[in-house]
């Protein structure tokens, strides 16, 4: 798995949306749609105009082929998750202009296409539950008669209207619940026809045929598994002349661009990606990320492929995403100074020696803007990217680390003045530290989480790395934040220059305490459990540490005039339980004890109090405050002489949300409606 911080995956960071303000979007200019429990945002690029012709043009053949991959995605999270978006579109653009535009129903039924795109499919980006639509059956049939015929149908009507209206069909896109088989109860579009023993003894007869190969292939990244006309369990590998073909087809013609105005570096890994997609070569995927990691030079950089597996429950397929950057110089100084560091922290990790490396090798990270989303980081994205995934590639090679600033800057103003922290902070000592110290420690937090924490300790002897199982990405994100927040309380910090004051550290600790067993509830619906792999990861650290802290008042939970708190008493002590925990953690994910580390997100990180639940809910939609964000992207226009020859590229942030997914549907769409 691609690292995100909540939001980016290898292993990765989300950003926890921060909350809106009360006024409408017209009036805040960072805010361009608010719908459902969803804000779109738009982040500007500064810093672009100073770009080299060379490089703008790099950067532009990249954001054509980020573009190219949504169609992708669509099908990855839903077979049928193009039929059910271009229907929709097609109800929305010839319904649009009419008196029926004004009516309810179509309200209800453009809110639940915007939360498609959103979402990339008909079920929630994050819960992972299929959408419940506010329009009626009765006058989505009628819809269907007036705008659909056998030039523009997709699927079958009735089949259609199942899909949509019967909460039991495809319920869930990934269904991590103990007890369940997590192959069938998932209604992604990894596997077809095969049961969760059969997809484990599938791959655990490829990796028995592997054994004692130092540099294992990962395999069932880039395929879907399913059953051939003879019944037998087969791969279909996502390559040029293979699944997902037209496609990859499109993203190769760019990069193909790309790699002409490439820096010798860059065109050596843009060319190996290109031969990996033309053959669908897992080996020549890790060549890709070998060459790529080893480039910390170059200005621009990029992210393209079938990198994110947090889809998959069983954490193998890969859905496909791009991220295009180019780096912020001034801020990486920070990153810089972390990375110089990274053996003094690996060395000083509260863990079992054994399981700490001997030698860190090629940790790089920075600081960046990005240019483009796209795929499964688009329209919502982490703020932290570390890469690649492959443990013995991060072992012997290495990985980068990226903070990106110009999107947590973006979710900073279009949450300014929304009262969340005067709603849910107690004590006016924790609010006056999240002021002065929250977007620092909040940057530290990703940087150690995404340019340390992943890359941090080792395998014991013998352990592949796939024994968690359905638990590995919950307890990955776990451990990369124990690392993050563990350090964050470290003096070593203050020394090296990083911060002046350990109150940044007690700031990060106050609030993520309090979204680990709090604020974050406002994202799932009542009486459902913790599913997301990140928020699981959250509840985790934050319950196990009340509980092991409890007899020293750690932390409490204080009830004032009917209201709830999460309040820190002791900071040193819960930084020495984050060690503890972080101790735990990696020798789990070292000796691959699955037992154990079930138990852990089991008893922590799944369960929810339905009153404490309530309540958050209630107090988080009394400030109409959307608990997710996502983003539009800018428009890039080439400009260029008599003779053809591109001469700049200029950028504009006049998208609307609806507008910039009707683009993309007409001018980046290259799959057919079943793949």
């Amino acid at each position: 798995m691609m690292n995100k911080i909540l939001g980016f995956t290898a292993m990765g960071i989300f950003a926890v949306s921060c909350a809106t303000t009360t006024q409408e979007a017209t009036e805040q200019p960072w805010i361009v749609d608010r719908f459902d429990d969803i804000k779109v945002i738009r982040y500007e690029v500064p810093g672009f105009e100073n770009l080299t012709l060379q490089e703008k043009e790099y950067v532009y053949y990249l954001t054509e082929a980020a573009k190219c991959g949504r169609d992708i995605l669509f099908d990855q999270n839903f077979k049928y998750g193009l039929a059910v978006r271009r229907t929709l579109e097609t109800l929305y653009v010839a319904g649009r202009e009419t008196a029926e535009a004004e009516g309810a129903e179509f309200k209800a039924m453009e809110k639940y296409l915007k939360k498609v795109w959103f979402a990339n499919g008909i079920h929630h980006h994050y819960s992972n539950d299929k959408f419940t639509p506010e329009f009626s059956e009765a006058w989505f049939r009628e819809q269907l008669a007036l705008y659909i015929n056998d030039d523009n149908r997709q699927i079958d009507d009735d089949f259609l209207c199942q899909i949509i209206f019967d909460p039991t069909l495809y319920a869930s896109r990934l269904n991590q619940k103990e007890g369940v088989d997590v192959i069938t109860e998932s209604a992604n579009n990894y596997y077809e026809g095969v049961n969760q023993t059969e997809v484990e003894a599938f791959y655990a007869g490829m990796a028995a045929a592997d054994a004692g190969n130092p540099e294992p292939v990962s395999y069932g990244l880039n395929s879907k598994l399913m059953r051939d006309e003879n019944g037998n369990i087969v791969e279909r590998v996502w390559h040029i002349g293979g699944m997902y073909s037209a496609a990859i087809e499109q993203i190769v013609f760019w990069l193909e661009k790309a790699e002409a105005v490439a820096n010798p570096t860059q065109r050596e890994y843009v060319r190996a990606l290109i031969d990996y997609y033309t053959t669908g070569d897992l080996a020549l995927f890790d060549k890709y990320n070998i060459l790529w990691v080893r480039d910390t030079e170059s200005n621009v950089d990029f992210v393209n492929g079938f990198i994110e597996s947090y889809g998959d429950p069983l954490g193998r397929k890969a859905s496909w995403e791009s991220v295009v950057n180019f780096r912020d110089v001034e801020a990486c100084r920070r990153t810089e100074i972390m990375a110089a560091h990274a053996q003094w922290f690996e060395d000083n990790a509260p863990i079992n020696p054994a399981y700490r490396k001997e030698e860190v090798k090629g940790v790089s990270a920075k600081v960046i803007t990005v240019a483009m989303l796209g795929g499964d980081c688009y329209p919502a994205t982490a703020i932290g990217i570390n890469l690649p995934n492959a443990d013995w590639i991060r072992k012997e090679h290495g990985s980068k680390s990226v903070t990106i600033d110009n999107i947590t800057y973006a979710y900073a103003k279009a949450a300014e003045g929304n009262g969340f922290n005067e709603e849910f902070v107690l004590r006016a000592e924790d609010r006056e530290r999240m002021l002065l110290h929250g977007k620092l420690s909040d940057d530290l937090h990703t940087d150690l989480h995404e340019c340390l924490g992943h890359g941090s300790g080792q395998l014991a002897e013998g352990v592949k790395g796939d024994e968690l199982r359905t638990y590995s990405s919950t307890l990955e994100e776990a451990r990369a934040d124990l690392f993050a927040l563990y350090y964050l309380g470290d003096e070593k910090l203050v020394e090296i220059g990083l911060i002046s004051t350990l109150d940044v550290a007690w700031a990060q600790y106050s609030k993520y305490i309090m979204n680990g067993m709090q604020t974050q509830l406002s994202r799932i619906e009542l009486g459902k459990d913790v599913e997301e792999s990140h928020m699981r990861n959250r509840k985790l650290i934050a319950e196990w540490c009340y509980e092991k802290g409890k007899a020293e008042n750690v932390i409490e939970i204080v009830e004032q005039d009917g209201k709830h708190y999460v309040v820190v008493n002791d900071f040193v002590r819960l930084r020495e339980l984050f060690g503890e925990l972080l101790c735990e953690v990696q020798r789990i994910k070292s000796e691959g004890d699955y037992e154990a580390g079930k138990a852990l997100v089991e008893n922590y990180a799944v369960k929810v109090d339905p009153e404490f639940h309530a309540e958050v809910i209630a107090r988080n939609q009394a400030l109409n405050i959307e608990p997710y964000g996502g983003f539009v992207n800018p428009t890039y226009t080439p400009v260029y002489d008599a003779e053809g020859n591109m001469t700049d590229v200029t950028i504009s942030y006049d998208n609307s949300y609806v507008e910039q997914h009707l683009e993309y549907s007409t001018n980046y769409s290259f799959l057919p409606t079943l793949n």
